[in-house]
């Protein structure tokens, strides 16, 4: 198990940003009681979450219900989370209003998916906030639920607008929901780990013309930071590799059948 001294509290942390009137109040009403019920986190390096400025978040991906965890874990840790969202789940108005009320963004899978991120950049930028992003942009296809080749939005973001970026891991949401189930599991409670990483180092490539080469060598590097992040919280080692679904033979979007 990791050395470090997990907590379920990241005790002694300002938390500006959760203190300021806001409409996640309402929805930590609503949301953290309940789900407090269900979920005890465990949070490793709490004290590597920024408190101010901008910067992405970038954690794995292998529960549908991950946004979820990741957003109640990130107002436990003193950030209002905002995603980069799919643009299908502004099609509910009930939802569609919670998620715009929120400063949720949404993207397109393709044609505006890079004008409609370079505008969120802008504006996290602009007014100081956290937004998260999965850089592997669906959940993984690693049939051991390691974090699989990344896309290069993420660190594209960080590079054009010179904020950083974090990366981050979880482990145990797939026991509240299993990849593509349709049913959580409520009880018993669940305990789902949290790790917060150093912000990577992109020293090597700003500055520079953001090319194809260089965006997927920064990738795999966040990947790289992720996988190992994870593997300290599973206390095994990653694979030396990301998993590559068109190398076997799989959509990267969509559910995977089979």
């Amino acid at each position: 198990m990791p050395r470090h001294e997990p907590s379920s509290e990241p005790a002694g942390k300002p938390r500006s940003e959760t203190r300021r009137p806001s409409f996640f109040w309402l929805l930590a009403v609503l949301i953290l009681p309940i789900f407090n019920l269900v979920v005890r986190f465990r949070f490793h390096h709490p004290e590597r979450m920024p408190q101010t400025g901008a910067f992405i978040l970038a954690p794995n991906h292998h529960s549908e219900i991950d946004p979820v965890v990741m957003g109640a874990a990130s107002w436990k840790l003193g950030r209002a989370p905002r995603f980069l969202a799919k643009a299908s789940l502004f099609k509910n108005p009930v939802l569609a209003w919670f998620l715009h009320r929120s400063g949720q963004i949404p993207v397109e899978r393709a044609g505006s998916q890079g004008h409609a991120a370079l505008k969120a950049a802008e504006e996290l930028v602009e007014k100081g906030r956290m937004v998260i992003v999965y850089p592997e942009g669906s959940l993984t296809r690693d049939p051991e639920l390691w974090p699989m080749r990344g896309k290069t939005g993420a660190v594209r973001i960080a590079l054009e607008r010179d904020i950083p970026i974090v990366p981050a891991a979880h482990w145990g949401t797939q026991a509240l929901l299993p990849r593509y189930g349709k049913k959580i599991s409520l009880f018993p409670r669940k305990t789902i780990d949290v790790i917060i990483g150093e912000p990577l180092d992109l020293s090597a490539y700003r500055g520079k013309p953001l090319d194809q080469s260089m965006l997927l060598k920064a990738t795999g590097d966040l990947m790289d930071a992720i996988a190992a992040l994870l593997a300290e919280l599973r206390d095994e080692p990653a694979p030396a590799e990301r998993w590559d679904p068109t190398a076997h033979g799989q959509k990267e979007t969509g559910r995977l059948e089979g």
